[in-house]
């Protein structure tokens, strides 16, 4: 087996210096947070310039490359979405916002499915995807996790803390553990190394892993037990780091986007939880909180019936944590204005609550709920039971194809 040079200390001392060197710059503007930063980065979308991107929500990735690559598209200009259903019928919506935060969320829940990237839900790396190298896909990927932030979409939250590390620090500077190897086969190999108690173990341990160490430049003379921690190291980093330095760059150009990646080196600790996984924060509180509520003037019969039905809203809201947690609520959040969590940009508008009184000319009043998604509008039907509101509340959350039409 052929040597493999070590780091030397002068190297390992070099690289120390310089992270501590990034991370003394850094202290003094952790705090700035990352709702101001995207607000300033989105001050420079033109809002009357407009990008098309149509879509069908089956194979929302494909229709956002094809949008993305167009000669025309401008990340600086706004974006405006068409859906179309399955048969192709082009749906009836002017993108004045709601759609485009239903493209981004479906855009951002389609990357971490793709083949471009592996491992646990939540702790993502890269993976090595031929077809998407050839067709500039890793840029894309970092291009729409930058759009999305920008132009109110959802964050990412699915890059694992390794990959954030090389997006912050540089590939050079990571430390991948175990956990990053997405492939269960090698993982376990590498596995009965590091378990090995004596040489002998060790020799037999790494016999397996013969033809791979070759492969990846990997191999080294062992001569007693303790080298294996460096053998584990060469693999673990060749395996998680150095096999996609390729797709790397090009998802860190496309992060680069609206200076993106600029913001995350510069503020680390304000975009972590925006990349990586972080516990939801939808609670029935929070939507609450978040709807402005338009009530009709007081004294009169239509605020009576308007403020029986708010009770049964915060019932209905409080019931969905109690019964689903964050799942159920993200729905109604969505139906209301097509995104299923609160974008870090924040909404504009601000959501709001109206109420479908029975129109003067109409012989019924409408027993589901409408949303109108473009202004973040929801309106509540007017039942005089919690039980009737409840139901019909579920029936149009659970047959809403698009921007809150039951």
């Amino acid at each position: 087996m052929t040597p493999l040079s070590d780091m030397s200390s002068d190297d390992e001392e070099l690289n120390q210096a310089i992270l501590a060197s990034l991370q003394s710059e850094r202290t003094s503007s952790c705090l700035v947070s990352a709702k101001d930063i995207l607000e300033e980065l989105s001050a420079k979308v033109n809002q009357q310039k407009k990008c098309k991107f149509n879509i069908n929500r089956s194979t929302v990735l494909d229709g956002a490359i094809r949008g993305f690559k167009r000669a025309t598209y401008d990340p600086c200009h706004t974006i405006s979405v068409r859906f179309s259903d399955d048969m192709g019928v082009p749906e009836e919506a002017v993108d004045l916002g709601g759609p485009r935060r239903e493209f981004l969320r479906l855009l951002i829940e389609a990357l971490p499915l793709s083949p471009m990237f592996e491992g646990e839900e939540g702790k993502m790396n890269l993976a090595l995807d031929s077809a998407a190298m050839r067709e500039d896909r890793y840029f894309i990927a970092g291009r729409a996790i930058a759009v999305s932030l920008v132009h109110g979409g959802p964050p990412a939250g699915f890059l694992s803390p390794t990959l954030f590390s090389c997006l912050v620090d540089g590939p050079d500077l990571a430390k991948p553990v175990l956990e990053d190897v997405a492939d269960s086969d090698l993982r376990e190999k590498i596995k009965r190394v590091k378990e090995c108690k004596s040489f002998e173990d060790l020799i037999v341990a790494t016999e397996p892993l013969q033809e791979y160490l070759a492969n990846a430049g990997c191999l080294r003379p062992l001569r007693r037990l303790e080298d294996k921690d460096l053998l584990i190291h060469d693999i673990i980093m060749f395996q998680v780091i150095h096999r996609v330095r390729g797709p790397f760059e090009r998802f860190q150009d496309g992060l680069r986007t609206l200076e993106v990646l600029d913001k995350i080196q510069a503020h680390p600790e304000s975009f972590r939880t925006l990349l990586c996984w972080s516990p939801s924060v939808v609670t029935a509180d929070l939507l609450d909180s978040l709807f402005t509520i338009r009530l009709s003037p007081a004294g009169s019969n239509k605020r009576h019936a308007e403020a029986v039905v708010i009770s049964f809203w915060r019932d209905y809201l409080t019931d969905a944590e109690d019964q689903d947690g964050t799942q159920k609520l993200g729905t109604i959040l969505a139906f209301a204005t097509g995104a299923n969590t609160v974008p870090p940009i924040g909404f504009s508008p601000q959501p709001s609550i109206e109420f479908l009184h029975q129109e003067p000319d109409a012989q019924t009043m409408s027993k589901l709920p409408i949303a109108n998604t473009c202004i973040n509008c929801l309106k509540l039907p007017l039942h005089t039971s919690y039980k009737d509101f409840q139901e019909n509340m579920d029936f149009a959350l659970g047959n809403t194809h698009g921007f809150g039409i039951a």
